[in-house]
């Protein structure tokens, strides 16, 4: 694995968190008027993605998407939010955290609808592994994130051994 960061400094997850705010159109959903899940999982990855490359400051890619939860529908019409941010990182591994929220900007009714962990690889210039920065854990919620990270990583690694 390379060091080619140009900044290998610690970084805290509210410097890379990312919030991206989608409306839902009638070509996001079926005739019932429900979101695809397919399209949720696109937005996810692409907010999920700028975590990743905010705090690798390099090319990143999807390796796994786990633990994702459609908890509620997204509507046409909706306003979907996306708030993500890096629970833990591991030499060139980060994984990155996903809540989605739908809003009916009529009602101004919130509905959380989804959640989702998002693992990413950083790459370097010639598409190896990278070496990505250590996370600074300033709160309590940031290290038991990164602790929940670190052991969801674990069963991770071990599922990939098999």
């Amino acid at each position: 694995m390379s060091p080619e960061s140009s900044n290998m400094r610690e970084k805290t997850p509210s410097e890379s968190h990312a919030e991206v705010i989608v409306r839902m159109f009638p070509s996001d959903a079926n005739p019932a008027g429900n979101v695809f899940g397919g399209e949720i999982l696109k937005h996810i990855d692409m907010v999920a993605g700028i975590v990743a490359q905010r705090h690798s400051q390099s090319n990143a890619v999807t390796v796994s998407m786990d633990s994702v939860n459609f908890l509620k529908p997204v509507f046409v019409g909706n306003v979907l939010t996306l708030n993500a941010r890096i629970n833990y990182v591991h030499n060139s591994s980060m994984e990155i955290e996903v809540r989605a929220e739908a809003e009916d900007i009529i009602t101004g009714i919130r509905t959380v609808t989804g959640t989702a962990f998002v693992t990413f690889v950083a790459l370097d210039k010639n598409g190896k592994p990278t070496l990505v920065p250590k996370l600074s854990l300033k709160t309590d919620d940031d290290r038991i994130k990164f602790e929940e990270g670190k052991t969801r990583m674990d069963i991770r690694l071990k599922n990939r051994q098999k």
